[in-house]
């Protein structure tokens, strides 16, 4: 952690819906005039798109095999620890962007699936902030997790995750059902060992629960809508939250243990406002104070 360069960390898997909560902290940054320096999670993986196929290919008939995107051997963990070591310490640190689709790549002008060349955040930046799948992850080697000043775990029921996966898999990337199937199949070693534990690290959680049948999720017609959801917000230390103005403020919420309340899903977006943008005030007043 750091009074003068802050860092924020949001963590979840592949379809868990943590592209929500970034637009959330986009609308908070613009409208508080805050400059973040943005780090995709995806830029830390340790292999582009043509070389993560052909290291899959190889290990395919690998006996107990595990390789995948949610592990260590996929991502560059040392240098995502570092980055926030070097933030954390000088407000700066190596940075590329990972270019998912033609329409990204083009002012690049390399081709979609690879990486932009590493490059230093620029100086003048308030905070840092990260969107992936390891803003938490703790190995034998790294500890990642000890560097953000605000950890935010983003993790549905895992039949909706899988059905949100699905669903976006099938239609933006045109894969079968069956290969989605079978990459939920082959990740779910990392998942227990490295995306999971994550969560346990997090200083508030956000878990959207159906409240329609999602019994078997291979065969879903449709990804639950926010109002079919509730959402549970579990907070690490819940000291300073003002849980009766959250309750004020979010019709039809409740408080279901001394540190969570649980939100109506179409009120995600309105929870997380008022929630961290207090939380970006207390950051960024502080690190004024130790400028």
């Amino acid at each position: 952690m750091s009074e003068r360069h802050p860092i924020i960390a949001i963590t979840g898997s592949s379809g868990a819906g943590t592209s929500t909560v970034q637009r959330t902290f986009e609308q908070i940054f613009r409208r508080e005039s805050v400059t973040a320096a943005v780090i995709e999670g995806d830029s830390f993986h340790a292999f582009d798109r043509a070389q993560m196929r052909a290291k899959m290919a190889e290990l395919e008939n690998v006996p107990h095999s595990h390789f995948s995107h949610f592990g260590p051997e996929a991502n560059l963990f040392k240098e995502l620890e570092q980055l926030f070591r070097s933030y954390s310490e000088t407000g700066t640190g190596k940075r590329r962007k990972y270019l998912h689709d033609a329409e990204e790549a083009e002012p690049w002008g390399q081709p979609p699936g690879t990486f932009t060349p590493w490059e230093e955040i620029p100086a003048g930046s308030d905070l840092l902030f990260y969107e992936g799948l390891h803003g938490a992850v703790v190995t034998d080697e790294v500890d990642v997790a000890r560097f953000p000043d605000l950890l935010i775990g983003v993790v549905p029921v895992i039949n909706l995750e899988w059905i949100q996966k699905l669903h976006r898999d099938r239609s933006m990337r045109g894969y079968s059902t069956e290969a989605v199937t079978d990459t939920i199949l082959r990740r779910m070693h990392d998942y227990v060992h490295y995306l999971t534990p994550q969560f346990a690290r997090t200083h508030v959680n956000f878990q959207r629960v159906p409240m329609v049948d999602t019994s078997n999720p291979f065969i879903a017609r449709t990804v639950p809508t926010p109002d079919e959801s509730m959402v549970v917000i579990r907070f690490a230390n819940p000291k300073g939250i003002d849980f009766p103005y959250l309750l004020d403020m979010i019709h039809d919420s409740f408080m279901s243990r001394a540190n969570t309340i649980v939100v109506p899903g179409g009120k995600m977006e309105l929870a997380m406002q008022l929630i961290f943008t207090p939380f970006v005030w207390r950051l960024i007043e502080r690190r004024k104070k130790a400028l």
